[in-house]
């Protein structure tokens, strides 16, 4: 994995806050912050299914383990 070092300016506020609530520093902090970014786009494509997909599933073959 290549890395790209960053130079960034954020309101001292948020950078206390996000760092208070993930309980980490300052790196991890960001780069969870971009994990969890990127991911919310994988959650759209995921909600725009949402009533298109449909599942033939039976309660009874569900309970037979």
């Amino acid at each position: 994995m290549r890395l790209k070092k960053l130079t960034i300016q954020v309101p001292e506020e948020l950078l206390e806050r996000a760092t208070a609530a993930s309980g980490v520093g300052i790196t991890p902090t960001i780069r969870r912050g971009l994990e969890l970014m990127a991911a919310s786009g994988a959650y759209a494509k995921l909600r725009r299914l949402k009533g298109k997909v449909k599942f033939h599933v039976k309660l009874a073959e569900l309970r037979e383990d």
